[in-house]
């Protein structure tokens, strides 16, 4: 995304590279939720329901 922060480490070929914001979970966090414009927060599938909660509670 043109407007995303640069935070998050690059992988090679530019991709960024999200981890899972679960307490001690290390994994790539591949699914992104945000509500409005508010930064995404990453979670892996394992804990994407998390994500989920998260924007129903925003």
């Amino acid at each position: 995304m043109s407007d995303e922060q640069n935070t998050a480490p690059r992988k090679a070929g530019g991709i960024y590279e999200h981890f899972c914001e679960h307490p001690g979970c290390k994994k790539d966090g591949g699914w992104g939720f945000a509500t409005g414009k508010q930064a995404p927060h990453w979670f892996c599938y394992e804990h994407k329901a998390e994500g989920k909660q998260y924007t129903a509670q925003q």
